[in-house]
């Protein structure tokens, strides 16, 4: 059972450690900036911050010590050209995740706007996926909560380190067989309901906040959609839509068991314009039959009036299925020792929360 985790936050990054009793915060590293994803590579114990800092642009860290020193490094960029446009500029790094173990130092990073970037060397170069970024398809693509698409969700294939799935908002789900040298846009039964009904299953259109995989069942994908929850038995390839969770289908986040295909936990909110639990009471859904049934989890969360909002990074769940963390844009930090069952409030006074992630 991990006994770390991290809380990237819109003023630094939180290191919370167990202490035999609870869980005790460190210094934060980075202060006052804000810190858009984390890694922690489990590979090698590197642990890596990505940073958005407006006027001076996007940086990212290295820390070989858990978090005590940190090294600069280079950040995913696009090539300058030789013409007269001016070359897009990389606003966010919005996702970052390890390749398997069989490509040790591979480090993927995606972007808003909506690029995918490979790293050979632990991050110390970073080189586009132009057979993704010159897809004709991306011209189709646009922002959701942002101005420009994003790539938020990246999984790579537990049995091989050549397959990845990832997840576009707003662009779709798309597939790799061969490390990114190629692609194919997949998520058949996707829909979305902010298009015109004729295109609703475009799927080049649809806005996937976040892919969970099953670890030991990493064919088995569970995504929290703009417009509801879908199941993918078959690595993304096709979704059926799971229809009958109240309160609500809406939501950004999803966590997905690591051994139990059947079990998810999603973190229900009103939609668009809103985006606040509903009726002001948070509540974690859990399906353990595959989307079945939904039982709200409560325990431990607010009673009164509540307006947090759950980030697609600000729920991550362990090895074991059973530790769950969640962290909220109003600054509230959970940790449940059973599945959700119940939640110990940890902190009320964090900055937003962008993202949790065990060691």
């Amino acid at each position: 059972m991990a006994e770390v985790f991290y809380v990237a936050s819109r003023k630094g990054l939180f290191t919370y450690r167990q202490n035999g009793k609870g869980w005790d915060a460190g210094a934060p590293a980075f202060l006052g900036e804000p810190v858009s994803a984390v890694l922690r590579d489990n590979r090698d114990g590197a642990l890596y911050a990505a940073l958005n800092l407006g006027h001076f642009g996007v940086k990212l860290h290295r820390s070989e010590d858990d978090g005590q020193n940190w090294k600069e490094l280079p950040t995913p960029a696009f090539a300058k050209v030789d013409n007269d446009d001016e070359a897009p500029s990389v606003e966010m790094i919005w996702t970052l995740a390890a390749s398997g173990a069989d490509e040790p130092g591979v480090l993927w990073a995606g972007t808003i706007p909506g690029a995918l970037f490979r790293s050979d060397d632990r991050g110390e170069t970073w080189l586009l996926m132009e057979s993704l970024w010159n897809r004709p398809e991306r011209e189709g693509w646009f922002g959701g909560g942002f101005d420009n698409p994003g790539i938020h969700s990246v999984l790579v294939d537990p049995r091989d380190s050549a397959k990845l799935t990832i997840g576009i908002s707003c662009g779709g789900v798309w597939k790799s067989d061969d490390r990114g040298t190629s692609w194919r846009l997949c998520g058949t039964g996707l829909r979305s309901d902010y298009t015109p009904p004729e295109q609703s299953e475009e799927l080049n259109t649809q806005d996937p906040h976040r892919l969970a995989m099953c670890a030991n069942n990493p064919d088995t994908i569970w995504c929290q959609h703009h417009n509801g929850v879908f199941l993918s038995r078959d690595g993304g390839e096709t979704f059926t839509e799971i229809t009958d969770i109240p309160p609500a289908v809406f939501g950004f986040a999803v966590a997905a068991h690591p051994d139990d295909p059947d079990t998810a936990w999603l973190v229900p909110g009103v939609k668009d314009e809103c985006r606040v639990p509903v009726d002001a009471r948070l509540l974690v859904n859990r399906t353990t039959n595959g989307g079945k049934d939904f039982e709200a989890m409560t325990g431990g969360l607010p009673v009164e009036p509540s307006y947090d909002l759950i980030y697609r990074h600000a729920l991550d769940i362990d090895d074991t299925g059973d530790r769950l963390v969640m962290g909220s844009t109003t600054g509230n930090l959970w940790v449940s020792e059973n599945g959700g069952e119940d939640w110990r409030l940890l902190s009320a006074f964090l900055p937003p929360v962008a993202a949790v992630t065990f060691a």
